[in-house]
Formats: structure tokens, sequence, C-alpha cells
């Protein structure tokens, strides 16, 4: 037995079960001395090196105190899960495998894995058994790959081969997005070459969805950007009616899901997703409303083969793996097992289990907007899943209130800012939240709220 193995890790994981057992109460934000104390990091390059213990010794008593403790209860910030323990023990383990899925051929564990995975969330998603899935870092990853399968249906179709024959000639795509565009999108189709100034911005209703009256006319040179889950309000867009439409006349829908997906789990959520099966293309996190741990997004896309044609590599040292080798469906070619978190994940909660750590989280943002309007804050949007936009004051106090909070440590929240009103946005993500973690968030938002605004 390699000792060495046994030693470090067994320190590091007394180290990380002392930091998870300090979670509960530690200040969400660091503190200015704690971000002081990363400096201990600053060191010239050691000659000979130091022990292992030493190394995670430091990196733990500097490192740790500095964290923005996304993992813990009463973070609220950029839709961040908090990672569930068995999928950070899973991490653990795929981590010890050290496993680079590309294909069978490099990890048949690792491609097993992600193929399961991907049959479950495409059974979650109620999504044609033939769908395509793959695993990329994250949503804006996921966006740029369902989009780029897209940019390859539409010019297929119009007898053009994008991945032999690049875009210099190419028909023009015409591009279509919500106002409210997320900026990964924007990235995304920037990457792609359409250039982010020259789509077709389509206006919002007052919760951020788009207007379905005030969708252009689409044809087969059409790629349409949705939203299921506005990154302020949660808005889903009418994406099933704009998916029939386009199906009249073959243009591609994507749907950025990042987080909102995740509510067609929801019974009571339905109306809001009905005919989103008819979409080509669909991007989500895991390292969001499935909390598991960073990162990990994931891609789905109806004709897998579109998805295949943007994202295949061929090399005369790899064996042809058929249409789903992982290598082949994004753009990744070496990168971690992810999809071993997902399966962790997936497998540990079942169908109901993720459902309802959905529907909590939902239940919670209620009761959040109850408690700053009670406050005397103002509501700004429908919170019809995890988000809640608020504001009070000017938008001068609203920074001192926010940070009058952040330095409490009790709780953590960003700024935004919504139909031109300065506003704070609360994203409540994580498995571990509860009502008195809200309570307990509140009790410290009323208090800053008096001391600024008296």
């Amino acid at each position: 037995m390699d000792t060495t193995y046994e030693r470090d890790l067994k320190h590091a994981a007394s180290l990380a079960q002392d930091y998870l057992a300090n979670v509960p109460e530690m200040s969400v934000f660091p503190s200015a001395e704690a971000r002081a104390g990363l400096a201990g990091f600053d060191e010239r390059l050691p000659v000979d090196g130091a022990s292992a213990e030493e190394t995670l010794d430091l990196l733990h008593r500097v490192g740790s105190p500095a964290t923005a403790v996304t993992t813990g209860s009463r973070y609220f910030g950029f839709v961040v899960g908090g990672a569930l323990p068995v999928t950070v023990a899973a991490n653990w383990l795929a981590t010890a495998w050290d496993q680079s899925p590309s294909s069978e051929m490099n990890s048949p564990a690792g491609v097993k894995l992600e193929t399961v995975a991907g049959g479950w969330l495409i059974d979650l998603f109620d999504l044609p058994a033939s769908t395509g899935v793959g695993m990329t870092t994250g949503a804006t990853m996921a966006n740029f790959t369902g989009l780029a399968a897209g940019r390859t249906a539409l010019l297929s179709n119009a007898g053009w081969n994008v991945e032999e024959q690049g875009l210099y000639g190419a028909p023009e795509v015409k591009v279509v997005v919500s106002e409210e565009v997320h900026v990964t999108v924007e990235k995304a189709l920037s990457m792609l070459g359409f250039g982010k100034n020259r789509v077709i911005k389509v206006p919002t209703d007052s919760n951020g969805a788009m207007i379905f009256e005030e969708i252009p006319t689409l044809d087969a040179l059409t790629l349409v950007c949705t939203q299921a889950g506005n990154v302020n309000t949660g808005a889903i867009d009418p994406i099933g009616e704009i998916a029939k439409e386009a199906g009249k006349v073959g243009a591609w829908v994507h749907v950025d899901g990042a987080f909102g997906i995740w509510a067609k789990l929801l019974e009571s959520h339905q109306q809001y997703f009905k005919g989103i099966e008819l979409a080509h293309s669909f991007a989500t996190d895991a390292h969001k409303w499935l909390n598991t741990p960073y990162d990990c997004g994931i891609v789905l896309c109806r004709d897998a083969s579109m998805l295949h044609q943007a994202m295949a590599t061929t090399a005369p040292y790899f064996r042809a793996d058929g249409q789903n080798a992982p290598k082949d469906m994004v753009p990744e070619f070496s990168r971690r097992a992810r999809g071993v978190e997902v399966w962790a994940a997936l497998r540990t909660l079942g169908r109901s289990g993720v459902a309802a750590m959905i529907d909590r989280c939902c239940a919670h943002a209620r009761y959040f907007a109850d408690g700053l309007r009670a406050i005397g804050f103002e509501v700004l949007n429908d919170v019809m899943l995890n988000q809640v936009v608020a504001t009070i004051g000017s938008a001068e106090e609203l920074v001192a209130i926010r940070s009058h909070v952040e330095e409490s440590g009790e709780c953590w929240f960003g700024p935004t800012v919504w139909k031109g009103r300065h506003a704070i946005r609360i994203s409540v993500s994580s498995w571990r939240t509860t009502g008195a973690d809200v309570d307990r968030s509140l009790a410290a938002i009323e208090k800053a709220t008096k001391v600024i605004l008296g």
C-alpha cells in the first residue's frame, strides 16, 4: 500500500470535516481580516518544497476562513447550490479514480455513469429517449454547445456544412433573443460567430418573460434563444408556443434553463412548461439546483446527430465509440468525470427527492418575499421560482444595507438592477436552507434596514 496517499487523504478528510462542521456558524462572506489573511499564500516558490501535511495545513488555516460559504444554508447569491453530502463524497472518489471520460476506451466506468445519468435526466425532463446529452463545465458551455448544434442543423438544412466550410459565405442565420437574455448566452453567440449586436431582441413583460406576440417572423434559418428561469425573476418564456411556431417553418429553439428548468418537476408549475419538449436544445447546470459540486453543466439535444456533428472529433488513436462518446458531444476532450456526481445525486434523491428539494427552495423564496414586504421592501417580481428581487430606499441606502448584512456574516445576497431600478436579488438554491435560515436572514436584513433608514 502507498502510505503517502493514505496519510494525506486522511489528513485532508479531517480538515474538510472540520470546515464542514463549522459551516453553519461561519461568516457567510469572509471578514476583512480573513481576506487580508490570504497574504499568507504570498510566498516565494520553495527550492526544496514543504511536506504535504504543512501544505494542507496552510491551505486550511489561510484558505478556509476566506471562502464564501456557498455550501452553507444562508448563501443566496448567484444561484449557487450547496453540494449534497453524497455528491461531495462521490467527487472525492471520482478524483481518486482520476478518470477522463472522453470515451469508453479511456474510462469505461466514467462513460457508463455519465450515460446512465444522462438517461435519467432525459426521463426527468420528459424528453425523447433518443435525446443526446453532454456534460460541460457550466451553463455557459452548455449554451454554447446547444447553440452550436442549432447552427449546424440550420445550415445543414440550407446545404451548408459549417464544420467543414466555416462561416465565410454561409447563409445568414437570424438570431432571436429576449431583451433579458443572459450574458452567458450572449457570450456563446459571440464565440459562435453570430455577434452580440446582430441579434433581434424581443420585448418582455413586467416579470421578464418574452411577449409571444412580439416574436418576429420565423423561418428555416432562425435560431431562437429562450429562457426557463430569468436570472433575476425566475420568469419563464412561452417556450411551448414559440417552439410550436418554429416547428412549422423549421426554425431551431434553444432553452437556457440554467436553473429554472428543474422546476418542470413540480406539479404546481406545469403550466409554465407546457410544450417545452418541442424545443430542440436545452442547457442547465447540476451545480445549481441539483446541488452537485462545481463544476457541471448539462446540454441536451433532441436530435443527437446534430450535437454529434457539431462536436465530434476523430483521431487514428481512438476507435469509433458510436454516436455517444462524451468527447463527441461537448467541446472538451480531456475533462474530469463530472457525471459521477450527477449520477450520485439522482440515485440518492430519486425523482421525488429532487422535486422536493426544488419545491422547498421555491417555498422559502415566497417566505423571503413576504418577510421583506413586512420589513418595508417592495418586491419587484412575481416570485414563481426561487428568485426574489426587492428594493427599498435609494440606491446608496440599498448598498449600505447590503454592506451591513455582509459585514454581519449572517447571510449574503447580491445587487441587481431590474427594469431600471436598483435592487437586491435573493436566490434560494441550497438543499440546506430551512425556514429558520430565512428567519435569521430576515432578522439581519431588518436590523441593517433600521440602522441605515432609521
